[in-house]
């Protein structure tokens, strides 16, 4: 795990659920106050990687805070891509426990965080979320649009499905704002798997979707193969900018 930085106050936090005990990481600034950030994971869960771009987040001025949300299956579960390299039975155990996931016990560990970690006191918050936790996040937008008023999904999966409540039938209806950042050569969640999803937000100008030449599933993880620099950057870039202006507006209101 990378080393941690001295301005920020980087902690676990565990968390009362109705499953049991949660842990959750969360990252700040060491002075001021700042406006509130949930980041949820993808499926290899938390690891080395999710502390560098919480910390990146945190340094940018936001308070990041990361449940973990395999915690029905155990302690902060999360594998480098080297462990299961060495070792495949740990993806086996990564794909049983991704298997097991489920949108309401995801809203149900967000309640939870951001009444332990006083975020239910903000006036706006934003959310961030990877590949699962990019579905996570839409939801969030969705179900809590008074409080959480900006989002971003970095090579989402599963926007589209065949179910009564898919993402997708209900895009059109977003009035956060959000930025959608896929690669166009994403193999495990192709840019034709959200199309019907990109079609519900294609007219909206609070959405913005970029489509990164080159880049793969998994884009933002520096000590992955798929990393692509250029697309994580600019992801992040377009990800603060957003940030920015939903979240420390000097009126503190949100834009109508």
């Amino acid at each position: 795990m990378s080393e941690p930085v001295d301005n920020l106050i980087e902690e676990i936090v565990d968390v009362q659920t109705s499953h049991g005990t949660m842990a959750v990481l969360r990252k700040r600034p060491r002075v001021g106050h700042h406006p509130g950030v949930v980041m949820f994971h993808d499926g290899p869960g938390i690891r080395n990687g999710s502390h560098v771009f919480a910390r990146q987040l945190a340094t940018a001025g936001y308070d990041v805070v990361l449940p973990d949300l395999y915690h029905r299956h155990g302690r902060m579960i999360g594998y480098e891509f080297h462990e299961r390299e060495a070792d495949p039975t740990l993806l086996d155990h990564i794909k049983s426990v991704f298997a097991c996931r489920d949108d309401d016990h995801m809203q149900a560990d967000l309640d939870a965080v951001i009444a332990a970690t006083g975020l239910d006191q903000s006036d706006r918050l934003g959310v961030v979320g990877f590949c699962m936790g990019a579905r996570a996040a839409f939801r969030t937008l969705m179900r809590l649009p008074d409080l959480f008023v900006a989002g971003a999904l970095w090579h989402p999966s599963d926007l589209c499905d065949d179910t009564v409540d898919s993402p997708h039938l209900t895009a059109s209806d977003l009035d956060a704002g959000l930025f959608i950042g896929i690669g166009a050569e994403d193999r495990m969640q192709p840019v034709a798997a959200h199309q019907p999803f990109l079609d519900a937000v294609a007219d909206q100008e609070h959405v913005e979707v970029q489509i990164y030449a080159g880049a793969d599933h998994g884009y933002t993880w520096r000590d992955w193969p798929s990393y692509d620099e250029a697309a994580a950057i600019d992801s992040f870039a377009k990800t603060d900018a957003l940030f920015r202006e939903l979240l420390l507006r000097p009126d503190n209101q949100r834009a109508s």
